[in-house]
């Protein structure tokens, strides 16, 4: 009986690459948390600290260094970093040479409420808590504001944050209990009435065409209230 040598050593070859394998997963199971890498993507804004991330991971693992990575519960710890309220996404891994990696992206506020409660409005149109650790440069919104009904104060906030106009000289969203809507415009005396967010461009387009009229006549401060509601055309009164 001829004996088949190159399928024997397929057999055998299989067979050891099988046992590297399991003994390979087998040690990098045993392996210890060596290290803890804590990495912010994006603006580096610090609402949440590396010092309150450690806290996080480390309540909720009983310390996660000099544990075998099988006993690290990677999801557990994923959740507890996604239920802090300034965290808008958090990714736990574990790497091959036992550096736990915590990638973290915060919350970006684009409006901070200043009413009765203190908050900021994020960049989803969403309630975001103050932090202690750092104060945002942005428009405040005043006036009537609900967390539960942000609709309308976002929209404008939102409008303010991609224009390069609006982002210099709006200091300041206002809402009426009856949900108008007012701009305040740093260094100008006057108000500015939108009304409604209905054809929202249109009327700052008016707004910018008026401003820079009047700034080239310098004649901006001679107004106490600039109305924008009224369909193409910029209703002013005059101080």
């Amino acid at each position: 009986m001829k004996v088949n040598w190159t399928y024997i050593k397929m057999i055998m070859l299989l067979g050891l690459v099988v046992f590297l394998f399991a003994f390979a997963s087998n040690k990098n199971g045993d392996r210890k948390v060596s290290e803890i890498a804590i990495n912010f993507i994006g603006d580096n804004n610090l609402f949440v600290t590396h010092e309150n991330v450690s806290k996080l991971l480390i309540v909720n693992q009983e310390g996660v260094k000099n544990k075998s990575k099988e006993t690290l519960a990677l999801n557990t710890l994923e959740n507890a970093l996604n239920s802090n309220p300034m965290v808008k996404s958090a990714e736990v891994y574990v790497s091959v040479n036992g550096v736990l990696t915590a990638d973290i992206e915060q919350k970006r506020p684009i409006a901070r409420v200043s009413t009765n409660a203190s908050y900021y409005i994020d960049d989803e149109g969403f309630y975001m808590p103050l932090s202690k650790n750092y104060s945002a440069r942005v428009p405040l919104v005043t006036g009537y504001v609900e967390k539960n009904n942000l609709k309308n104060v976002f929209t404008v906030a939102q409008k303010i944050e991609k224009d390069s106009f609006l982002r210099t000289n709006v200091i300041e969203i206002h809402q009426s209990n009856n949900n108008e809507l007012y701009l305040k415009l740093r260094q100008c005396s006057f108000l500015v009435k939108l009304g409604s967010i209905h054809f929202l461009d249109k009327k700052i387009n008016n707004l910018k065409a008026f401003y820079q009229k009047n700034l080239k006549e310098k004649t901006l401060n001679n107004y106490s209230r600039v109305n924008l509601q009224f369909d193409n055309q910029v209703v002013c009164t005059k101080k």
